[in-house]
């Protein structure tokens, strides 16, 4: 092997490059998520779609499309936020064509986790999803005889190395068993200028690589999604996690919402610990047991150990509640992804800083095998928190696919989590939802009596929480587990989930769920979290959001107009109000920005009424 790979400036080349050394069966594992090597995957699937003598198998996991172009109030709100975030990001050509259902018959793509939901109405995809725990993927991968990986890459200014920054996560196992004999592929990379360099095991001499795509015209923006709002009820969650997380312990949070509320708690905890303490007290109805309450500021402070490395433990490293350091590191992760305030804030760390944050292969971070004895020095105290769409009252944990069977994202790394915290003497797997979901103009519990697909089974049931509280279910028996998990379920399907219950005879006849539980409602908790609200506390984007002032303002307007939409007194209330009321001038921005400020058809005239009802409201 060369001390450098070969240097190509175009796509193609690099194509033409690659099947003259691997032939024309190309089996093709692409990192999950932003280590794609987008150009160089979309110059292959050119050249198998225009050449059928060649067959291109895909392999990878969680493949990251723009935002679909939307119609009404929602396209006018959300297709100039795609142009604006997603400008320049080069899409990948086989998952336009599987969407479209043009994949061309020798062309194939199977992944093993989903962006949450965007697969659901893709049969193709649903058909070659492939069930595995991450830590078993790479195995997988392996069974199909990948010839080419082609990541992304971050060069460095002497080009005798390259990190993989983002996608540690399978590519050093590929790598390690590459170098056992166990594989036989080429690495191909595509140097990328916003990808932030990140050394120590994520940095690898050039002479591993083959081939290399480097050109400006090739360059692009990173794929970053932007923040989701933080909603009253992932804040009282995130309250009810901070309370578990013990000084000198370890952290594994996830990205989204819930990872926000939960760091934003753990900060709360740490900066005003008389705030946090009385809204914990006015929040929780539960009896958390003394040896599993942690109310104190951090002293010690944490360790991450965590899959996903997200922008909050940034947060929480700057706060000063993850520096715990283990051998000078202070967070193992296994693979990266987030806003661009993120990837900007990764690039211009003080090399020192950065040298804290240490990208591990997914089978050093998600196992206790191989080096057990320093992980579990390193990995004291653990907290594990996973998110799910439904539990059982049995405690079944129910986080990657439908009744039905098809796959809404994928197991990924929580069954590894959920059974580390068992295999560590003093970790515990938290659970977290949202007791309730909306489906239309309908609200249905996420607490379920009983559920057709499991991702985590009862026997690993352990700690689950939502907005109303926490359930300690590990060793309970079945009966106090049901008990336990009625009384974080909302007030308003807990007769029909107790009647389930009674009627297989789980739990007795005479059991009545106890007064305080009987109030499980959205207002006990907008009440307990009022004054932490009113003081800016709870702001909907704590760590920051790529949307503009006006965008902020239409948020809560747009959402009121939704919920009002089920209900025509509700929408005809927020209509007259829009007549009555004269806009201001930030209404006047808010109605341009959605192009009704000068509406001229009935039906703008009607959406730039209802529209200042709710700005107004």
């Amino acid at each position: 092997m060369s001390d450098a790979p070969i240097p190509f400036a175009e796509p193609d080349a690099i194509a033409d490059a690659i099947i003259a050394k691997v032939g024309k069966k190309i089996v093709l594992a692409l990192p999950l998520g932003l280590g794609k090597a987008n150009h160089i995957a979309n110059a292959l699937f050119a050249r198998a779609a225009a050449d059928p003598s060649i067959t291109l198998q895909i392999i990878t996991a969680l493949t990251l499309e723009k935002p679909h172009a939307a119609k009404g109030l929602e396209g006018r709100f959300m297709n100039p936020i795609v142009e604006r975030l997603f400008e320049g990001y080069p899409e990948l050509a086989y998952a336009k064509a599987l969407r479209a259902g043009t994949l061309p018959p020798n062309i194939e793509v199977s992944e093993f986790f989903f962006v949450a939901g965007r697969w659901l109405g893709v049969p193709k995809a649903q058909q070659n999803y492939i069930s595995t725990n991450y830590t078993h993927a790479q195995r997988y991968i392996l069974a199909r005889r990948p010839n080419v990986i082609a990541q992304l890459v971050a060069r460095h200014p002497d080009g005798t190395r390259y990190s993989i920054s983002s996608n540690t996560d399978l590519t050093l196992d590929m790598l390690a068993a590459r170098e056992a004999g166990k594989a036989d592929f080429i690495l191909v990379g595509e140097v990328n200028s916003e990808l932030p360099y990140i050394g120590y095991d994520a940095e690898i001499p050039a002479s591993t690589f083959s081939l290399m795509l480097e050109n400006a015209a090739t360059d692009f923006p990173l794929f970053a999604p932007p923040k989701e709002p933080v909603s009253i009820q992932d804040y009282a969650v995130g309250l009810h996690v901070a309370r578990m997380v013990p000084d000198g312990g370890t952290l594994q949070i996830g990205i989204g919402s819930m990872g926000d509320a939960i760091a934003r708690g753990l900060i709360l905890r740490d900066d005003d610990n008389e705030t946090f303490r009385a809204a914990t007290q006015q929040l929780a109805l539960d009896g958390l047991p003394e040896d599993q309450s942690h109310l104190a500021p951090f002293d010690k402070g944490l360790f991450g150990s965590s899959e996903m490395l997200v922008d909050t433990f940034l947060e929480l490293m700057d706060t000063g509640i993850i520096k715990r350091e283990v051998d000078g590191t202070l967070l193992h992760g296994g693979f990266f992804l987030g806003p661009r305030s993120f990837y900007k804030r990764l690039r211009e760390l003080p090399e020192a800083e950065r040298a804290k944050i240490r990208m591990k292969p997914i089978s050093y971070v998600n196992e206790l095998y191989g080096d057990e004895e320093t992980k579990r020095k390193a990995r004291v105290g653990a907290r594990f928190v996973n998110s799910a769409m439904m539990v059982t009252l049995l405690g079944a944990v129910a986080s990657d696919a439908l009744e039905d069977g098809r796959v809404v994202s994928g197991v990924g790394g929580q069954y590894n989590f959920v059974a580390q915290a068992f295999a560590l003497e003093d970790a515990r797997s938290i659970i977290t939802l949202r007791a309730t979901r909306q489906s239309g103009a309908r609200t249905l519990s996420n607490i379920r009596w009983s559920y057709g697909h499991t991702t985590i089974p009862r026997h690993l049931r352990d700690i689950v929480v939502t907005e109303y509280g926490i359930a300690d279910l590990r060793g309970k028996s079945d009966r106090d587990c049901i008990a336990a998990m009625l009384e974080i379920a909302d007030s308003r399907f807990q007769a029909e989930l107790l009647a389930s219950a009674k009627k297989t005879g789980k739990i007795e006849a005479s059991y009545e769920i106890p007064a305080p539980f009987r109030n499980n409602t959205p207002r006990r908790v907008e009440i307990a979290l009022a004054a932490l609200r009113d003081d800016g506390l709870l702001d909907p984007f704590p760590f920051g959001t790529d949307f503009t002032e006006t965008e902020l303002r239409l948020l809560p307007a747009l959402q009121l107009m939704q919920t009002a939409a089920k209900s025509p007194a509700k929408l005809g209330s927020l209509f007259l109000r829009g007549l009555s009321t004269p806009a201001s001038a930030a209404d006047r921005e808010c109605l341009a920005r959605m192009a009704l400020e000068n509406p001229r058809s009935l039906s703008d005239r009607l959406y730039a009424s209802l529209l200042r009802g709710a700005l107004r409201a």
